[in-house]
């Protein structure tokens, strides 16, 4: 969380679930939760970490 005053702490990690969620989670509908687990975890392998990749540094 982020501190008072300092609102951008935690920028990095909204924004990766932000795209999570528009580009994702919201156009899939899951019947299991380990159906929902596996779904985000190829997302995340297949395409944030090489499209997106080290975006802050």
């Amino acid at each position: 969380m982020s501190r008072k005053g300092n609102c951008r702490d935690n920028a990095v990690a909204e924004s990766f679930f932000k795209s999570l969620k528009i580009e994702w989670v919201y156009k899939h509908k899951y019947n299991h939760r380990s159906q929902d687990e596996l779904s985000v975890f190829q997302w995340i392998e297949r395409r944030y970490n090489r499209r997106e990749k080290h975006t802050t540094l």
